[in-house]
């Protein structure tokens, strides 16, 4: 699959998801997952276009919100709320999965050189 496809369906899927964190818990930093994501989805435009500034943009916040997201993971494994550990290993392993394509494209770039 193409990075900017796959930071599409990322970014859907933190915006999603951390907005029903977000309506759920009433945490402010369940904000975060929807402003990341919300940037995320700016990019994709820009990625499609073969902006490269704008991919490795996104690769960086995918990135922090990968590490970001270990610490809700950690907390929602200790209170044993099941939905709450559902939702953030859906937005960490999409992360995980649009990460590692960014990796595997900029590898790619480099190999044409």
């Amino acid at each position: 699959m193409k990075p900017h496809f796959l930071n599409l369906i990322n970014s859907l899927v933190l915006i999603i998801l951390g907005g029903w964190a977000y309506l759920e818990k009433d945490a402010p930093t369940a904000l975060i997952p929807i402003f990341v994501g919300a940037i995320l989805w700016i990019q994709t435009p820009k990625m499609r276009d073969g902006n490269k500034n704008a991919g490795h943009i996104a690769a960086a916040l995918t990135l922090l919100i990968v590490i970001g997201l270990f610490m809700p993971l950690r907390r929602e494994l200790q209170l044993h709320d099941t939905m709450g550990i559902i939702r953030s290993i859906v937005m960490l392993g999409s992360s995980v999965f649009a990460l590692s394509s960014f990796v595997k494209s900029f590898i790619d770039a480099r190999r044409a050189v």
